[in-house]
């Protein structure tokens, strides 16, 4: 089989974190680099970063293809359908010990904004995909995108 046939085995990690999450009474999260092709609340969107709970009580609809995740989700109190492809997907672990796992996303674009809100794609900075701190920024990353701290994805709750 030539490597351009082999099927990629992210999605099956990604549904096998799931899995394990719901079997241990966990809460599985998922990052997602947001760019061009991802649909989620752009409100919620931090550094280019979005964290979703793809729990069975937050999530309705959750669908774990081998090309996208699709979902329903309340953001303030309101149902917004979500589709993020499979390669935007960052990380998924549980929420309750970080336990999980990361992907690669060296290839990925973010979506920033410019000032009158028009959303424009741009090669995403370092920070935001996973760069470690001691590394170089590139020089073409805007000043005012504030740098994002190394380790694992946190979630900070609005109520």
């Amino acid at each position: 089989m030539s490597e351009a046939a082999i099927p990629s085995t992210k999605p099956f990690l990604i549904r096998a974190i799931y899995e394990w999450c719901m079997d241990s009474g966990f809460t599985p999260y998922m990052s997602v680099v947001v760019d061009a092709s991802t649909r989620v609340p752009m409100e919620h969107v931090r550094n280019g970063e979005i964290v979703l709970n793809i729990g069975p009580l937050a999530a309705n609809k959750l669908q774990l293809g081998n090309e996208f995740v699709e979902l329903q989700a309340r953001f303030g109190g309101i149902a917004r359908e979500i589709f993020v492809p499979i390669a935007a997907v960052s990380a998924v672990y549980a929420r309750e010990n970080g336990r999980g796992m990361s992907f690669d996303s060296d290839q990925r674009q973010a979506t920033t904004f410019a000032p009158e809100g028009v959303a424009l794609v741009s090669p995403a900075p370092a920070e935001s995909v996973g760069v470690p701190a001691d590394k170089p920024t590139p020089t073409d990353t805007p000043p005012d995108i504030p740098p994002r701290p190394s380790g694992k994805p946190t979630l900070r709750r609005i109520k």
